[in-house]
C-alpha cells in the first residue's frame, strides 16, 4: 500500500508515513505517526489519514489552511473559509493563533463561513457558536469583523428564511467556499444535516435528531436546555467547497467514521456525501479509525506481516466469527477467512491455536501474581474513575500490602446537581440552628447560595460558593468509596488541578501549573507504578487532557539520573469503555463477592446515582455499566475457551 496522493492535503501531510506491510500504521516509537489509507485498494471512499496524536492532527489540517491563506496572499486575492465548532477543532483553531502570533500569519484576507448555529441562540449566550468562534479563534487574530459570517439564531422566525437565502448569496457573492473544516456526529451529520438531509440541501432551519441533542447535553447541563432546531449549511452547500477537511477523534466516533468512509452513500448518513467529492480527506487518531477494515482486519485485504499481536487478534477475531473456541478451529476455518498464510507460518492449524491460547492465558492475574509491596498512585481525572475503573484491582493492591495513594486529578463539581447543592445547604443550616447556635455564616452562605440557583439561567457557570460546595460534596463521595476498598482519607490527594476550573463543561488546555502539581506529587511520592487512565472514548476529553499532564510531568521528573526511577505505567479505561481481551496485558479476574465490594464503592458516589448529569450516550447508572463490562470481559475469555471467571478487569502495561 502507498500514500494518498489524490488530494492537496495529503501532499501537505509532512509527517506521512507509508502503511506497514500488516496494513496497519508504520508506528515511530515514541513518535505521533501519520499514515494514510487508499481509495480503492482498501475499502475506504474517501482517503483517510491517521495521526494518533491530537496536536500533530491540528498543525497537520492548521498547516494546510495557513499554506492556502499564504498563497492567496501573495496572489492579492482573498480565501473563503467554512469553519466548524466543536471540541475536535480547537485544536487547529489554537495551531492558526499560534501561527499569527508566532509565525506572521495574517487574516486579513480570510472571508469565513460557519457551518451552523443552534435556534433560538442569542450571539452572547455562552453556548452560541458566535461567541464559541470568537474566543476561540476571531478575537485573537486580525480577520476583519465584517469578514466574519455566523448563521443567524435570534431572528425572528418569519425572517429565518430569508436570511438563510441571504446566507447562500454571500457565499456565492465571495466566490464559494475554498475550504471547508467539518466534524462529524454519531448519527454522521455533517454541520447539522441529520439523517434524511438530502444531497441538494442549501442553508435552512432544521430539527434535531435527538442523538444529536443528547450528544449536546453535557454543554448545556441537560438535554432538556438544548435548543431542538438549528440552522445549518446543506449538503450541497458543503459539497460545493473546493477542499474539505474533516475531523474525528475517539472511540465514539469509529463506528460512524467506518460507515462514512467504507458504507454505500445514503440519506440517512450525511457524511457518505462526501464520497462524491473530489477533494475531501478525513483525518482521524487511532480510536476514531479502530473500526476500519484496515485496521481492525487487514488480513482480508492483503498480506499482513504475523507478529504476536497481529497473530492474538486475527485468532480471536475468527473464534468470534466461527463462534468456536481458539483450540477448536480448524484449518478450513482458517482457510475461509483468508488467515491461510497464518497457519502456513506455523505449520498447523493445532500450533497457531495453542500458541495465541497460551498467550491470553499469560495475561490472567490474580491476586497471588500482582505487585506486592509497591508505592502506588492511582491517577483518578474524575472522583468516581478510580473505583468504577480499576476498583477490583484497588482492593487487591491495598490486601498485598502496596503503598497506595489516590490522586484525583479534578474536582468534578460541575458533575453535580443543584438539587445536592440546596440538601446539604439545608443540612449545614439544621445542624446549626439545632447543635451549633448562633451561626450567622452559615445563613449568610445559605441565603447567597438560594439566591443564586433561585435564578440560574440553565448552563451559567456557577458561583465560587456554589462550586466549593459541589466540590466538598465530590470529595467527601470520593474518600467514602476509598473506604470500602480498605483506604482512608489519609491515602486520598486532591489536585484539583486548574486546567478544570472554568466552572463550565469546557476547560481550558493543559498548562504549566497542571503538569507542576502532578510532577510535585511524583517528586514527593516516588511512586514504583502508577495507574492513569487511558481513555480514548471519554466524551467529554477531561481524561485526555490529565493523561496529557501526567505524560508532560513524567517526561519533566524521569531525565537524568531519575530516569531509571521512572514508574512502571498500568493505563486504564473509564466509565465508557474496556481494554478488548487482545490489546490489553493484564487481565485481573473479580469473584462475585469482589465485583460486590467495587459497585458497593460506587454506590458512594451519591451525586452521581440515579441519574448522573453528563453520563454519555449510555443511560445506564456507572455501576450497571461496570457489572455488564466486567462480566463480559469475561465472558468472551470464556467462550475462547478460557478458564470461566465471573468478571474481570483489563489493562495496559504502557
Amino acid at each position: 500500500m502507498s500514500l494518498v496522493t489524490g488530494t492537496s492535503a495529503a501532499r501537505d501531510v509532512s509527517q506521512a508515513r507509508p502503511l506497514s506491510s500488516s496494513g496497519g500504521p508504520a508506528r515511530v516509537a515514541g513518535s505521533p505517526f501519520v499514515h494514510a489509507g487508499v481509495s480503492g485498494t482498501a475499502r475506504e471512499r474517501i482517503p483517510t489519514v491517521i495521526i494518533d496524536e491530537h496536536g500533530a492532527m491540528a498543525r497537520v489540517v492548521a498547516g494546510r489552511i495557513a499554506s492556502l491563506i499564504r498563497s492567496r496572499q501573495a496572489a492579492g486575492r482573498s480565501i473563503v473559509l467554512g469553519l466548524a465548532t466543536g471540541s475536535t477543532p480547537i485544536g487547529v483553531y489554537r495551531e492558526l493563533i499560534r501561527l499569527h502570533r508566532e509565525e506572521a500569519l495574517s487574516f486579513r484576507n480570510v472571508i469565513s463561513f460557519n457551518l451552523d448555529e443552534y435556534y433560538p441562540m442569542q450571539p452572547e449566550s455562552i453556548h452560541s457558536y458566535h461567541r464559541f468562534m470568537w474566543e476561540n479563534l476571531f478575537s485573537h487574530v486580525d480577520i476583519d469583523p465584517a469578514n466574519v459570517n455566523i448563521p443567524p439564531g435570534s431572528l425572528d422566525r418569519a425572517d429565518v428564511d430569508a436570511a438563510c437565502v441571504a446566507y447562500e448569496a454571500k457565499i456565492e457573492a465571495a466566490g464559494g467556499i475554498d475550504f471547508q473544516l467539518l466534524g462529524i456526529g454519531k448519527t454522521g451529520h455533517i454541520g447539522f444535516n441529520e439523517p434524511g438531509s438530502g444531497e441538494q440541501s442549501r442553508t435552512r432551519l432544521v430539527h434535531l435528531d435527538s442523538i444529536t441533542r443528547r450528544d449536546a447535553a453535557a454543554d448545556f447541563f441537560g438535554e432538556e436546555n438544548v435548543p431542538r432546531e438549528a440552522v445549518t449549511m446543506g449538503i450541497a452547500t458543503i459539497m460545493g467547497a473546493r477542499e474539505v477537511a474533516i475531523l474525528a477523534t475517539g472511540e465514539h466516533k469509529a463506528g460512524i467514521v467506518r460507515r462514512a468512509v467504507e458504507g454505500e452513500i445514503d440519506r440517512a448518513v450525511a457524511a457518505t456525501f462526501l464520497q462524491r467529492h473530489p477533494n475531501t480527506t478525513f483525518y482521524v487518531d487511532d480510536a476514531a479509525a479502530a473500526d476500519l477494515t484496515r485496521v481492525a482486519t487487514p488480513w482480508l485485504l492483503d498480506e499482513v506481516v504475523w507478529d504476536d499481536a497481529m497473530m492474538v487478534r486475527a485468532v480471536t477475531w475468527l473464534a468470534q466469527q466461527c463462534g468456536k473456541a481458539i483450540l477448536k478451529l480448524t484449518q478450513a476455518d482458517y482457510a475461509e477467512n483468508h488467515l491461510t498464510s497464518l497457519v502456513a507460518r506455523h505449520g498447523s492449524p493445532g500450533a497457531v491455536n495453542g500458541l495465541v491460547f497460551n498467550m491470553l492465558g499469560a495475561k490472567i492475574r490474580g491476586k497471588s501474581k500482582l505487585p506486592r509491596g509497591l508505592k502506588t498512585i492511582c491517577f483518578s481525572p474524575h472522583p468516581d474513575d478510580d473505583v468504577i475503573s480499576m476498583g477490583g484491582i484497588l482492593r487487591k493492591f491495598v490486601e498485598n500490602g502496596n503503598d497506595m495513594t489516590v490522586a484525583y486529578m479534578t474536582s468534578g463539581n460541575i458533575a453535580v446537581f443543584d438539587h445536592d447543592v440546596r440538601r446539604y445547604i439545608d443540612f449545614l443550616v439544621r445542624l446549626d440552628a439545632e447543635r451549633i447556635g448562633g451561626g450567622a455564616n452559615v445563613q449568610q452562605l445559605a441565603d447567597t447560595v438560594h439566591s443564586f440557583l433561585e435564578n440560574k439561567q440553565p448552563g451559567q457557570v456557577d458561583i465560587p460558593e456554589v462550586q466549593d460546595i459541589k466540590r466538598i460534596i465530590r470529595e467527601s463521595e470520593a474518600v467514602s468509596g476509598i473506604e470500602v476498598m480498605g483506604l482512608t482519607k489519609a491515602n486520598a490527594r486532591f489536585l484539583n488541578l486548574p486546567f478544570y476550573q472554568t466552572g463550565k463543561v469546557r476547560k481550558d488546555p493543559i498548562g504549566p501549573a497542571d503538569v507542576a502539581i502532578v510532577a510535585q506529587l511524583l517528586r514527593e511520592l516516588q511512586p514504583e507504578l502508577i495507574f492513569v487512565a487511558g481513555d480514548l472514548s471519554d466524551p467529554h476529553g477531561t481524561h485526555r487532557m490529565c493523561k496529557e499532564a501526567i505524560d508532560r510531568a513524567v517526561a519533566e521528573v524521569y531525565v537524568g539520573d531519575m530516569a531509571s526511577k521512572r514508574p512502571e505505567i498500568w493505563l486504564y479505561r473509564g466509565a465508557w469503555q474496556e481494554w478488548p481481551v487482545t490489546e490489553a496485558t493484564v487481565l485481573v479476574p473479580l469473584s462475585q463477592e469482589e465485583l460486590t465490594l467495587k459497585i458497593q464503592a460506587i454506590f458512594k458516589h451519591q451525586s452521581q446515582k440515579d441519574s448522573a448529569p453528563f453520563p454519555g450516550q449510555d443511560e445506564r447508572e456507572f455501576w450497571q455499566r461496570v457489572e455488564q463490562r466486567n462480566k463480559t470481559t469475561a465472558r468472551q475469555l470464556d467462550q475462547l475457551g478460557l478458564a470461566e471467571y465471573f468478571a474481570m478487569e483489563a489493562y495496559v502495561v504502557d
